[in-house]
């Protein structure tokens, strides 16, 4: 377990990442202590779809007013903030990623809303809160490091509520094995945990939930991953997905295109709840 959170914090969050985000921030001419959610909106929700797609999840989800969260593997949390600011949720954020924590506070400090959002450096598998303590769980992107997805699944159902649900986006094993190396969430194989959409579904039910909606999202993430591919021309913006993704940024971007094309990833969306 040392070897595996030591690969993902080497992986995700081995630089500076504070450092990097403040230099990059003023190098845009913008002021830490005015910058906006919107002024962040380039690189602070870097899963595939973006902003957009936390929006579509919450209203898939019909997240409201006053709901607690557990976003489970929040990165640097723009998730969370969105759905603080834009569906008035309480949302707590959970990583295994040290360097992704701190980023998250201090983003969340910048635009003003700590108390709202707070974060939690731990372990999904080992989920450090009460049972019944959320409304929602929340996932975007983060599954596909997470070998042992019953285990996850059923910390999930622990900390949620009775009738309480979990919403995911995740990146799924298409028909065609091999994935294209490196991607956003793994260098190589040693941190790459993708399942197939039947299996999720098998796991969640067995780990008791009642699948609500599951929705093939293939199409529009590879429409997504398209439009971010490099330009063949000049510079890449000062705001982009390189402040986060320190290395290999354009070939992850084009790997994530063919990996879809060519059928070695799918993506799904759902809802799934606990029963009451």
């Amino acid at each position: 377990m040392l070897d595996y959170a030591r690969g993902i914090n080497d992986h995700y969050g081995s630089t500076d990442l504070c450092a990097r985000i403040v230099a990059a921030v003023r190098a845009a001419g913008l002021d830490p202590a005015t910058v906006t959610r919107d002024d962040l909106a380039p690189f602070d929700e870097f899963h595939t779809g973006g902003r957009e797609s936390t929006r579509e999840l919450a209203r898939l989800a019909g997240v409201h007013d006053g709901q607690l969260v557990l976003d489970v593997g929040s990165g640097i949390g723009g998730p969370a903030r969105t759905l603080a600011a834009e569906f008035g949720c309480r949302v707590t954020g959970l990583d295994l990623t040290e360097e992704f924590c701190r980023a998250a506070e201090l983003l969340t400090g910048w635009v003003g809303i700590s108390d709202r959002v707070s974060f939690r450096h731990g372990n999904a598998l080992h989920v450090p809160f009460d049972e019944a303590s959320f409304d929602i769980v929340w996932s975007q992107n983060s599954m596909m490091n997470i070998e042992d997805k019953a285990a996850l699944f059923r910390e999930v159902r622990r900390v949620l509520r009775p009738g309480g649900l979990f919403a995911f986006d995740v990146v799924a094993a298409g028909p065609v094995p091999r994935v294209r190396f490196p991607t956003f969430w793994a260098p190589g194989p040693a941190l790459n945990f993708l399942a197939t959409p039947d299996a999720l579904r098998s796991l969640l039910e067995e780990a008791g939930f009642r699948v609500r909606d599951w929705q093939d999202q293939t199409a529009a993430r590879l429409e997504s991953a398209r439009r971010r591919r490099a330009p063949s021309a000049g510079p890449a913006p000062v705001l982009g997905r390189d402040v986060i993704v320190a290395e290999d940024v354009p070939l992850k971007i084009e790997n994530s295109v063919r990996n879809t094309e060519e059928g070695h990833t799918v993506a799904v969306r759902a809802i799934a709840v606990r029963p009451a």
